[in-house]
């Protein structure tokens, strides 16, 4: 086995040879043999070991353990604990997902302050397959079958080819030792049930059963391949625009396809919805209809479909004094600049001169009400601005997302479309207010 493992670091991970890494250690069987194999092949590591605080005296005792083997073998360690139930309880997640965020957010603080470029765990073959088989379980799609990426990331896994006979044989014939995990033999457990029921009826079925999952697993992760690769071009033909934070996909073009929810499925699955029913209905739905993942907007305007982040759609009003230059504002691409000029020049999208004497201090930066109006410039009459807003077909997002400058509860500058025509500056007025739109370092 550690001549294959050798073979995997020069071929696979060479990469590994050239930084210190960070090794995910248990105390476990598999993690002690990854332990093993990266220190004889000289790999610069350090191991990190979570207590999660879930077996009393064992979890304990798995952290002495480590820290005995690693003063032994003059290795750095870094060790911390967790009240994971408490934690679940407080986040109303399960046990085992509470531990992992736990573990995962530690080791990407660890990388953070010692520089290490990479995680390695110890997951094999055989997990592989348990998870597989639960997501097989529980409905799921081609990247559910595909199993675990030997590098996601940071976290690379380079055990994933062996299996776990081939993992106990090794630690056998090197007398490596190991903590065993009593709570890996509860059934309770999807996984562990699995892994001690279903599993060893599987292969004692078909004894070459793990080589043909392996196979076919292979070619799963070739067909998505080709998915992937497909699908750019899918993107090509039906994506109207792409903005900052805005998709535009079209409708027609997404409808004109064979099977269009199966596309729109493998168009926004990296957004976390998960109503593809009511997605696919999303098309034919009337426009300003839209749907809220955890993460992203999807909304129906006219003959698009928009997909844009969740924001905070309201702006905390930011009050402007007569004396700023510059007004920053939050979760903006954009700054105001503001300065007192002598000359008039043209009123643009990203730039007013206003009337001084005509505005009330300080000025009000905020998101528009319903039932605000205003005296558009080069318009005759007032207009609200929801009439105004469609009449110029601004969609949900783009309204929601647009700023107004306020003098008392007069609009002075619908920003970065129309000033109000009672403050804007003529060659008469006494002291002109310039302002102007300044992208921001973050745009």
């Amino acid at each position: 086995m550690f001549n294959a493992f050798e073979n995997l670091l020069n071929n696979q991970f060479s990469f590994l040879k050239e930084t210190p890494v960070l090794l995910a250690v248990s105390g476990g069987l598999d993690s002690m043999v990854l332990t093993h194999l990266c220190k004889n092949a000289g790999l610069n590591i350090a191991l990190a070991h979570c207590n999660f605080k879930l077996r009393a005296d064992e979890s304990d005792g798995d952290e002495d353990f480590i820290k005995a083997y690693a003063k032994t073998h003059n290795i750095d360690v870094f060790t911390t604990y967790f009240e994971t139930e408490l934690v679940a309880q407080t986040t109303k997640k399960s046990i085992q997902m509470a531990a992992r965020q736990l573990r995962y957010d530690w080791f990407e603080s660890l990388q953070i302050q010692h520089g290490f470029k990479y995680v390695l765990t110890a997951h094999h073959a055989d997990d592989n397959l348990e998870t597989f088989l639960i997501n097989l379980s529980r409905g799921t799609g081609l990247d559910g079958l595909t199993g675990i990426p030997e590098i996601n990331g940071s976290v690379v896994r380079p055990l994933l080819e062996f299996s776990r006979d081939e993992i106990l044989d090794f630690a056998t014939q090197e007398h490596i030792n190991w903590r065993e995990d009593g709570s890996n033999q509860n059934t309770k457990y999807l996984r562990n049930k699995l892994r001690h029921t279903v599993i060893p009826l599987l292969k004692e079925l078909n004894p070459s059963f793990m080589d043909c999952f392996e196979s076919t697993q292979a070619h799963l992760t070739d067909t998505k391949s080709l998915l992937e690769d497909y699908m750019l071009e899918i993107e090509d033909r039906v994506i109207d625009a792409v903005h900052e934070d805005q998709i535009l996909y079209n409708i027609d073009k997404i409808q004109s396809l064979n099977n269009p929810k199966a596309y729109l499925f493998q168009l926004l699955k990296t957004y976390n919805f998960t109503d593809w029913k009511e997605i696919s209905a999303l098309m034919n739905a009337q426009s300003g209809k839209q749907i809220v993942s955890s993460s992203h907007r999807l909304l129906k305007n006219r003959s698009q479909l928009i997909l844009s982040k969740l924001t905070p759609v309201e702006a905390t009003p930011i009050l402007i004094d007569a004396s700023e230059s510059l007004i920053s504002i939050p979760n903006k691409a954009f700054d105001l600049k503001m300065e007192v000029v002598t000359s008039l020049g043209q009123n643009e999208t990203n730039v007013v001169y206003l009337d001084f004497k005509t505005l009330k201090f300080p000025l009000t930066l905020r998101n528009w009400t319903a039932g605000d109006y205003f005296y558009p410039s080069g318009m005759q009459g007032k207009k609200k601005l929801s009439k105004y807003f469609k009449d110029k077909k601004l969609s949900l997002i783009e309204k929601e997302n647009t700023l107004i400058i306020y003098s008392g509860d007069a609009v002075v500058w619908v920003i970065g479309r129309r000033a109000d025509q009672r403050f804007i500056a003529t060659e008469s007025s006494p002291k002109i207010l310039k302002i102007s739109i300044l992208q921001n370092a973050n745009s």
